[in-house]
Order: structure tokens, then C-alpha cells, then sequence
């Protein structure tokens, strides 16, 4: 457990994460002042659409991207055969979209939402180009080219949704950063990434990809709709300003836990590969990878759930109060995000994509039933049921891990404890202090240095073995 993480792997998680955050960080960050200029209400519309939108962007990646990166002897024909199909079933896809719209509009009861359902839909086109680029970026590590792009679209489409948010566009500010920002990143990836798809298309290749890749289909349009169903459902009986509300709440929740798992997933899902034959190997490196990322993650959602209330009046305003003590709740739930993810992630290593679908589905079966059973006691109780799932999701996944590796679920638990009780303590801390503060800005700043001083101390305390992991990030890169 404390043998060093190799270099490349380090230098992938790095730049994994500048790309990362040069997406979902500055979008974070321009959205907060998007969400300053329009009302909670045009925030609501957009969320409104995500199911929908969710789940045409599965069908268009099918899972070959994933197939891709598992497959060793992978050849260009895989590539070309992959990039002619995305482009082929993100057509019919839009296709499909654009006829529903207006069956989606009559849906909500919002008119609006069939035009801005077709615009939005563009977008499907768009990364349907760049998605063979992106995995072989992925396969090759070279997070910096991804990073490059990323970066500069995200920049430029964001300021083009401020500007038009500041003039008054309301909605359509929303829309024309999506847009853009998928437009630019087709052209940057085109300029940056040196291929070009041959004049082929294997029925041979894409069966085997296919039967790979079918499976996390199934499994991610499952997880897409389970992710997006609470806004469907929430748009549904509630209006659009409670969508507003609990999508904002959910938006701050999912950002950190969401975004530093998947930075370290991508880089560390083609390290596991590598190690299939080597359990002992794959186990080490999944557990550092692991710790590597909750010592982040569980801190960081602690303290979010802590000063949910000041962060939300500074960044937001007070006409978006409302969703602070949603956002507490779902800080908590989705801390355990890396922990999910990441045991899913063991039975693809292994291509066992059969039991990582399987799970999925009980996964998915509990999760509605929890939803539907919490729908009619309120906005709360629903974000407590999101409680309720991660914790069974954690459960079932391992009993399908369990089939295939020699740990059982007790290291994995032991392993974190540390870590989460160094996170739970900064989190009393965090709280007693900024209770004698007054003011939202100086309590949330107060907070954060409290919190960091106190992770710290404990860490020191407890000898958490990733701060010497941090040192060798800091030191190498």
C-alpha cells in the first residue's frame, strides 16, 4: 500500500484533472454567475430537459468508448468502425429527439421547451465527432492535448453565455453555451489529435465490440435515467422554480465528488487493464487510487454540508436560499460516489460487463422504489432517499465484486476509516467554529480555513498515508 504510484500514472492523473476542471470547473464557476443574472425558473427549463438530453448522449456513445479502451489488440478499423457508427446513431438519435419535442413540451407544460429541446439537441452531432479522439487521448494518457481543447472552449462558450445572460437572453444564454462549447470542442479535438477514420466499416469489429460495450449500455442508460429521473419526476409535480432549486443544490452536491472520481477513473481504469492478469497487483493499485481520491472527496463533502447555507448566499444570492438545506443532505449522499464508481469499475477490468449490468439493474430497482416511495413527503425526504440509495448501492456492486477478487467488504472499509474519520471530526470542527461567526461571507471563509487547519491536524494525527502522495504529486509534476 504506501509503494509510490509510477510516474505516468501521476502525471495522467494530473493533467486528467486540469482537463477535467477546465471543463466542469470554470462551467462551474460561469454558471454560478449565469445563475446571478436569469431566475431560478430558466435554470429550471434547462433540467427539465437533461433526461431526455442524458439519455441520447448514451445511445451515441453505446458503451465503445469503454470497449475501446478495454480491448488490448485494439486496430484502426475498431476506430473507424466506432467513429462512422457514433456519427450514424447520433443522427437518428436527434432525429428522434426533434419529433418528440414537442411531446416533451406538452409533458411539463411548458411550451417553450419544444424549441429549445431542438436547439439544444445539436449538440448530440457535435460530440459524436469528437468522440474517437477523446478515447484515444484516453488510451494514450495524454490528458494535456484533452485538457487543451477542453480549456479553450469552455473559456470562450462561457463567456459567450455570460455576455448573452447580462444582455437579457434569459434561457437562451444556457443554450448558446452548451452549443458553442460543443462546437469549439469538435473543432479544437479535429486540430489537436493527428487521425483520421479510414474508408471502412467492419461488421466483424463492431460485433465484438458491441458485445462489450451493449452491456455498459444498458447499465449507463439505467444509471443516466436514475440520475436525471429525480428532476423528471420533480418537474413533473412540482414547478419549475422547485426544479430550479433542487437542480442547483444537486449541481454543488455532484461537482466535487463527480468530477475528482472521474479524473482519477479515467486514469486509473487503463492502469487496471493493464494489470489483468496480476490480482494482487490490480487489487494495490485499485485500494491506492481509492484512498487517493476519498482523501479528497470525503473532506470536501463534509465541509460543503457544513456550510451549505453561507455558500449558497454568497455564490447564488438569497432568492436561491431555498435549496441550502437540499444541498446539505445531498453533500452527504454523494459522498461515497468514488466508492461506487470505482467497485462498478473492478468488473469491467475483469470484461466482466454481464455482472457490472446485473448490478446496475438492482442498483436501479432499488433506487426507484426509494424515489417513488419518498416522492409525496417532499423535497427532503426525497434527497434523503438519495442517502438511502448510495448505501445500497455500495452494498449490491460489492456483492458482484465479490464474485471475482479475494477482498472482501470489511478491508475496503477498513482501508477508508481513517480517512473518513479525519473528514467527519474536521466537519465538527468546522461547525462549532463558524456557529459564533455572524455574516454569510465571513462565516464561509472562516469555515474553510477552520476546516482546512483542522483536515490537516488530523490527517498529521492519524498518519494518513496520502499526504506523502501528495508530496510526490507536488514534487514530479
Amino acid at each position: 500500500m504506501r509503494e509510490s504510484l509510477s510516474h505516468h500514472a501521476l502525471r495522467g492523473v494530473m493533467w486528467s484533472a486540469v482537463e477535467r476542471f477546465s471543463v466542469q470547473g470554470i462551467q462551474f464557476v460561469l454558471s454560478i454567475v449565469i445563475a446571478r443574472l436569469v431566475l431560478p425558473s430558466e435554470y429550471g427549463l434547462i433540467a427539465m430537459l437533461g433526461i431526455f438530453l442524458a439519455i441520447a448522449q448514451t445511445f451515441v456513445d453505446s458503451g465503445f468508448s469503454n470497449a475501446l479502451i478495454q480491448k488490448k489488440d485494439r486496430t484502426e478499423v475498431d476506430y473507424s468502425t466506432v467513429f462512422y457508427f457514433n456519427i450514424g446513431i447520433s443522427i437518428l438519435v436527434y432525429g428522434i429527439l426533434y419529433m418528440a419535442a414537442p411531446a416533451i413540451g406538452q409533458f411539463y407544460e411548458e411550451s417553450l421547451l419544444e424549441t429549445i429541446c431542438r436547439w439544444l439537441g445539436l449538440s448530440l452531432i457535435l460530440n459524436s465527432f469528437t468522440l474517437v479522439q477523446r478515447t484515444r487521448l484516453i488510451i494514450a494518457s495524454d490528458f494535456k492535448t484533452l485538457a487543451k481543447a477542453s480549456l479553450i472552449s469552455v473559456i470562450l462558450s462561457g463567456a459567450l453565455g455570460v455576455y448573452s445572460a447580462w444582455l437579457g437572453y434569459g434561457v437562451w444564454a444556457l443554450v448558446a453555451q452548451s452549443l458553442s462549447n460543443s462546437l469549439l470542442n469538435m473543432i479544437l479535438l479535429w486540430c489537436l489529435v493527428a487521425w483520421v477514420p479510414k474508408k471502412v466499416f467492419s461488421l466483424y469489429s463492431f460485433r465484438r465490440l458491441f458485445s462489450f460495450g451493449s452491456k455498459l449500455l444498458v447499465g449507463a442508460l439505467l444509471h443516466t435515467i436514475y440520475l436525471n429521473l429525480y428532476t423528471l419526476v420533480i418537474g413533473r409535480f412540482f414547478n419549475s422554480t422547485q426544479v430550479g432549486y433542487f437542480n442547483r443544490s444537486q449541481t454543488f452536491a455532484v461537482f466535487p465528488s463527480s468530477n475528482l472520481t472521474e479524473i482519477v477513473n479515467r486514469a486509473m481504469y487503463p492502469a487496471l487493464c493493464d494489470r489483468q492478469g496480476d490480482e494482487e497487483a490490480l487489487i494495490q493499485t485499485f485500494f491506492k487510487y481509492l484512498r487517493a481520491t476519498t482523501f479528497l472527496v470525503f473532506p470536501l463533502m463534509i465541509g460543503l454540508a457544513v456550510l451549505s447555507e453561507p455558500l449558497i448566499e454568497v455564490l447564488l444570492t438569497d432568492k436561491w436560499s431555498s435549496s441550502a438545506p437540499l444541498l446539505s443532505i445531498l453533500c452527504v449522499a454523494y459522498m461515497w460516489y468514488p466508492v461506487m464508481v470505482f467497485n462498478w469499475q473492478l468488473l469491467n477490468v475483469k470484461g466482466r460487463s454481464d455482472l457490472s449490468l446485473r448490478a446496475e439493474i438492482l442498483k436501479k430497482i432499488a433506487a426507484f422504489l426509494i424515489l417513488f416511495l419518498s416522492i409525496a413527503w417532499g423535497m427532503e425526504v426525497v434527497c434523503w432517499g438519495l442517502l438511502l440509495y448510495s448505501i445500497s448501492d455500495m452494498i449490491i456492486i460489492f456483492f458482484f465484486v465479490r464474485k471475482i477478487y479475494s477482498f472482501n467488504l470489511t478491508q475496503e472499509f477498513v482501508t477508508l476509516f481513517p480517512i473518513l474519520m479525519c473528514a467527519l471530526l474536521m466537519g465538527c470542527g468546522v461547525y462549532v467554529a463558524s456557529s459564533f461567526i455572524a455574516g454569510s461571507l465571513l462565516k464561509l471563509i472562516f469555515g474553510i480555513l477552520v476546516g482546512i487547519l483542522s483536515y490537516l491536524i488530523f490527517g498529521i494525527l492519524f498518519k494518513l498515508e496520502e499526504f506523502d502522495l501528495v508530496k510526490q504529486i507536488i514534487k514530479r509534476t
